[in-house]
């Protein structure tokens, strides 16, 4: 087929997420036939560096070999299973794999990030409920995003997906963030921090985080210190805190969690998108045996958590996780990350030459420009995403920041294209 055919009966039949679809009028849709590494390819041949890892999901390529060999391996024994009540090994393994990994001790498995979330945020009000105490309240960061169903929504702070709904959401109070990347400024918000928690902390159930990156808030970064001083003052009023690692979770931020560069272990930890390798929809909520225990009694006293969806612990999405998981314990992915985020760094720096960016930040691989505060009407990031996409990079941006959250399997040349076509597409924006 080609590529105005697909087009043609996308726009007849289906509605995009977070599109105006109106824009489709002037902004060609495109059709991706297949994957490979960090190619796509369209249906006429053209193919585009997936530079943002198709919403920062993928890790290791598309149509990766030995994920690929996992999932069919798998879809010969078991599709899918209830889980409640029975189990299977696959589930087993990534359960006991994870908790290894990070230290927790349980693993409640959803859907997607959104659906981890609104996990974590429950299972947070039932476990202080089971205690006896109602705290209806939740504290999250200023500019912050954790997805967008209604109790997720309830918990972010970017506008642009909240404000329609506010009639409808759950009470959540927000805490200022550092106004930078140092630890000065992250010691100056935990001051603030503090002032709220002293005033609101006898309703809080819970505080959501994005430990080091707010990826859909503009990727905003902040200090470790920050973190970790967050994680005190829960301690001291007795709040949970919940590090949403959806988006910086398995090495995004140059640790394989972001938690462990602030050396704090959170109370839940909501897990998915890299995951499975950018495969499959999975996502997990890790907690503490100590959490588990407030829901670990008779039938009786109706204490037990009841939230489930159709297709928990699906054995096809495991599969893709353990592959996933054996691919970071058979190859050196942290520290050739390491090196080839140090490689952007270093050929980023030119774009502080440019009359149009206010600043360059960078955490592990995760990799923000952000063009100077032009009214949001003019949009110029979308400018550079079109120039992008005419120069076969997918650069999707964020209001004016333009970023890299590229597959880790990327070279140094794919590097070089896609700092060189983001560079001339900022520039091209200024003159719009």
């Amino acid at each position: 087929m080609k590529n105005s055919e697909i087009i043609q009966k996308d726009l007849q039949y289906n509605w995009h997420p977070c599109t105006q679809m109106k824009d489709h009028e002037f902004l060609p849709m495109i059709p991706i036939k297949k994957g490979e590494g960090v190619y796509l390819y369209d249906f006429e041949g053209n193919k585009y560096i997936d530079a943002i890892s198709s919403w920062w999901v993928n890790l290791f390529g598309h149509k990766n070999p030995y994920i690929n060999k996992k999932i069919k391996e798998q879809l010969e024994i078991l599709e899918h299973v209830i889980f409640a009540g029975f189990t299977h090994e696959g589930a087993v393994r990534l359960g006991e794999r994870i908790c290894l990994l990070t230290g927790f001790d349980k693993v409640f498995y959803a859907d997607n990030g959104s659906s981890a979330v609104e996990v974590a945020i429950k299972m947070s009000f039932h476990y202080w409920k089971n205690k006896g105490k109602i705290k209806p309240l939740f504290f999250s960061l200023e500019n912050s995003y954790h997805g967008e169903t209604i109790g997720a929504l309830s918990v972010g702070d970017v506008g642009l997906y909240k404000d329609t709904y506010k009639e409808i959401l759950i009470k959540n109070v927000t805490i200022p963030i550092p106004e930078d990347k140092s630890e000065e400024k992250a010691l100056q918000a935990l001051k603030k921090a503090r002032k709220i928690f002293e005033k609101y902390h006898k309703e809080v159930s819970a505080l959501i985080i994005e430990p080091l990156v707010q990826c859909a808030g503009y990727m905003k970064m902040h200090h470790p210190v920050f973190v970790k001083g967050l994680k005190k003052l829960c301690e001291e009023f007795e709040i949970h805190m919940i590090a949403d690692e959806i988006a910086v979770g398995f090495g995004r931020t140059g640790t394989m969690f972001a938690c462990e560069q602030a050396g704090i272990k959170p109370d839940f930890m909501t897990l998915s998108k890299g995951l499975t390798g950018g495969y499959l929809p999975l996502s997990l909520v890790l907690t503490t045996n100590e959490i588990y225990s407030a829901f670990y009694c008779d039938y009786e006293e109706m204490k037990a958590f009841l939230h489930s969806h159709s297709y928990t612990a699906n054995p096809i999405a495991i599969a893709a996780a353990n592959a996933t998981l054996d691919i970071f314990e058979n190859e050196p992915v942290i520290e050739n990350n390491k090196e080839k985020a140090s490689y952007i760094w270093k050929n980023i720096q030119k774009f502080k030459e440019l009359p149009n960016v206010k600043e360059i930040r960078q955490t592990g691989m995760i990799t923000a420009i952000e063009m100077i505060d032009y009214p949001w009407q003019e949009r110029r990031g979308l400018k550079v995403y079109e120039y992008g996409l005419k120069h076969g990079v997918l650069l999707r941006p964020l209001g004016n920041v333009i970023y890299f959250m590229p597959p880790y399997v990327i070279n140094y040349d794919e590097i070089d294209k896609m700092i060189q076509v983001a560079f001339e597409g900022i520039i091209k924006a200024e003159k719009i």
